[in-house]
Order: structure tokens, then C-alpha cells, then sequence
């Protein structure tokens, strides 16, 4: 058998330096959101002697008709998010672009998230939305619209490093509010020209330096989700929400199901099924629109097959690799074997882990340093 590649000089990375990154000669866009952590990043780099240029995208789409009462990053609430970062660019002196961005958002991020779900997956759009809408058309479109800058800037707790002419992806020093998940997707191409102000401070410090503004922006929440958790349903149209069996792993009858667009593999509540024990889903087949069921074991899985994979530490994979592996952003990482299997990745773990899910995110690390990821096709059981 061969022996799994280590990767350990990645381990001993320095980050890239802000005298490496940018400088008074820089001029940065700021992608701000009227937050705490773009608001700190665009006073870091005013600090730092650059120019900056805010922007700011605009993905509310009226059609959609999200209820004022939902929480969603692209809700409603918009125009008074929009006032706010005004407030915060005239504090800063700097100005602010509003960027166009409602119909690619629909496409890229809500269709995909639609479709996805109707075929028995639970998504994750923020890992959709930072690599096609924030890291690849709002420059983009900002730059068609004649704004001129060297970097793109965003509020992530995340940092740089490079390995030759590659630049390598690292987890933020705040580890309990890293977002290296949510980045594995990006290409070199978008990160040679990215740069994280905030990945090298903790929360606390980026409330007192946003606090010095006097607009009480260290006293707000943070970043809204995608949409409020069970608030799904306004993304789709009625006859697609249809009613079906719960079925148990052998094929006995237990309930019925409201519609697979609410129900996620490990979800335990809302199955509406009377039992000494509790039940979990552990399958979706949306193909016979079918909810399956099992007990906590059923769960446990030993590895899992991911596709759509984007390497950030090589150009591919040629032997197999021992990395910690991350399911879903609030997991701790489980230690893994990845073995390459062509465009594809099989991912077999030391011990079984919980809820492996289809349509989410396996994100492969050696210790800070992002190798890359896939999204999950399937689990691996009975390894």
C-alpha cells in the first residue's frame, strides 16, 4: 500500500506579510456590507496608507417577495444596510459603488440552491456566492464600470501565504471565527489578487477599531445567513413542495413528510414519528420523493467520495493524502486518508463521523493551511 503524502513544509508557512500584500501605493476595493469585519478591514487598509474604494453589492430582488420578517442576506433589508456603509464611507472618506449584482445572484446562487435542494441535497450558497458572485463578478463588474484598483478587499477571518508563484489559503487567527470553509473554491486567479486585512486579529480588537467611528457598528450582529433556517419554502414554488413517505432502511412506512426541501441527513426534529427511540434521517431520495430513517448509528459513516475539486496547495492530486477533514464549517475536522480517483476525491476517515451530507463541503487542511475541497457526492459506509 502506499504511504499517504504529508504535507508538512505547509505546516511552517509564514503568511504573507501586509508589506508583501499591499502598500500606500496600493489602491483596494472593499467589498462592505455596513458590518463590523469589512468596516475593520477598510480601516486597516486606510491605515496602512492605501486608497480605498468601497463597494457595495446589491442582491435584493423585489420578485422574490421575501417577507420583511426574514432574516436573509439578500432580504429586504437592503436599502437600510445600504444607508448604514454610506455612514461609514463618509466617516472614512472614502467612496462608495453600489454594484448591480440581483439577476447573477438569482442565477448563480438562488438557482443553484433551488436545484439542489429539489434533488434531495442540502447546499451550502455562501461557498457558491463567494467564488462566482463576491470574488468573481463584483470586481468584475466594478472594474466594467470604470473603477480602478490593484486588490480586492473583503471583512473574512481568513490569511495568504504563497509557496513559489502559489498562493496558498490559511485559516483566520480568530479559530472561532475562521471562514476558510467558505473559501476553499477560490482559484489561484482569485486569490493572487485578494487580500484579508482581518484575518490577523480576533473579534474583540475589530469591535474596539470599528467602535472609534462613533456609528455603533461594534454593537450589531453578525453577517446575516443566506436565509433563516426553516424559511426555505419562499424559494419555491408550491407545486414543487409535495408531500411523501418516511420509510425506515427496510422499506417499512413511519409517516409522511411535508416536502424533501425541509429535511437535511441528521435532522431529527420535525419528523412528526412516535418511537421509544429517536429517529434521524439518514437518506434523501428525491428521485421516489422519499424521506428514509434510521437510529443515531445509521448515521456514522467511514468516509465519504467529493467532486467539483478545487486544490489550492497543487495543481492536482497524484498519491494519497493525509489531511483533517472538515464536513460542515461548524465541524472540528476529522483525521482522513484522501486517495485521488481521477476528477474526484475518496475520503476515508480514522474514526466514522456523524452526518456525512450529501451537497455540502469536504475541506481538506494540514493544520492552518487550506489544501482543498470538493462537495460531497456520497457517503462511504461499511468500509
Amino acid at each position: 500500500m502506499q504511504k499517504p503524502h504529508m504535507i508538512d513544509p505547509l505546516n511552517t508557512l509564514p503568511d504573507l506579510s501586509k508589506k508583501e500584500r499591499y502598500n500606500k501605493k496600493n489602491k483596494i476595493a472593499v467589498a462592505l456590507s455596513g458590518g463590523i469585519d469589512s468596516t475593520a478591514a477598510a480601516i486597516l487598509l486606510k491605515e496602512a496608507g492605501c486608497e480605498v474604494v468601497g463597494l457595495f453589492m446589491q442582491l435584493y430582488d423585489s420578485s422574490l417577495n421575501i417577507p420583511p420578517f426574514l432574516k436573509a442576506c439578500f432580504g429586504p433589508s437592503e436599502p437600510e444596510k445600504i444607508e448604514h456603509t454610506r455612514l461609514i464611507c463618509k466617516a472614512l472618506g472614502i467612496p462608495l459603488y453600489l454594484i448591480d449584482l440581483r439577476k447573477d445572484f438569482r442565477e448563480y446562487v438562488i438557482g443553484y440552491f433551488r436545484n439542489e435542494y429539489l434533488s434531495g441535497k442540502t447546499p451550502n450558497p455562501c461557498i457558491r456566492c463567494n467564488l462566482k458572485i463576491k470574488f468573481e463578478l463584483l470586481p468584475k463588474k466594478a472594474k466594467e464600470r470604470g473603477i480602478e484598483f490593484d486588490l480586492f478587499a473583503t471583512g473574512h477571518h481568513a490569511r495568504l501565504g504563497k509557496i513559489g508563484d502559489r498562493y496558498i489559503l490559511k485559516k483566520g487567527y480568530d479559530n472561532s471565527k475562521d471562514q476558510s470553509y467558505f473559501l476553499y473554491a477560490l482559484v489561484q486567479e482569485q486569490l493572487s489578487s485578494v487580500t484579508f486585512p482581518v484575518g490577523d486579529y480576533k473579534k474583540e480588537r475589530l469591535r474596539s477599531m470599528v467602535s472609534s467611528l462613533g456609528l455603533g457598528i461594534e454593537k450589531r450582529k453578525e453577517s446575516q445567513d443566506f436565509i433563516s433556517e426553516g424559511s426555505y419554502s419562499v424559494l419555491f414554488r408550491e407545486p414543487e413542495i409535495k408531500e411523501g413517505p418516511i420509510m425506515d432502511r427496510w422499506g417499512k412506512r413511519l409517516g409522511t413528510h411535508k416536502g424533501i426541501i425541509y429535511y437535511t441527513v441528521g435532522q431529527r426534529k420535525g419528523l412528526g414519528i412516535s418511537s421509544s427511540r429517536p429517529f434521524y434521517v439518514i437518506e434523501i431520495d428525491a428521485k421516489n420523493n422519499t424521506i428514509i430513517v434510521g437510529h443515531k448509528e445509521d448515521l456514522f459513516s467511514d468516509g465519504l467520495i467529493a467532486g467539483n475539486i478545487n486544490l489550492i496547495t497543487m495543481e492536482k492530486m497524484d498519491s494519497t493524502v493525509r489531511a483533517k477533514v472538515k464536513i460542515r464549517q461548524q465541524h472540528k475536522g476529522a483525521k482522513a486518508t484522501l486517495y485521488p480517483m481521477g476528477d474526484r476525491i475518496r475520503v476515508i476517515f480514522d474514526e466514522p463521523q456523524l452526518a456525512v451530507t450529501p451537497g455540502q463541503s469536504a475541506v481538506f487542511y494540514s493544520q492552518d493551511v487550506v489544501l482543498g475541497g470538493g462537495i460531497i457526492e456520497l457517503p462511504i459506509k461499511g468500509e
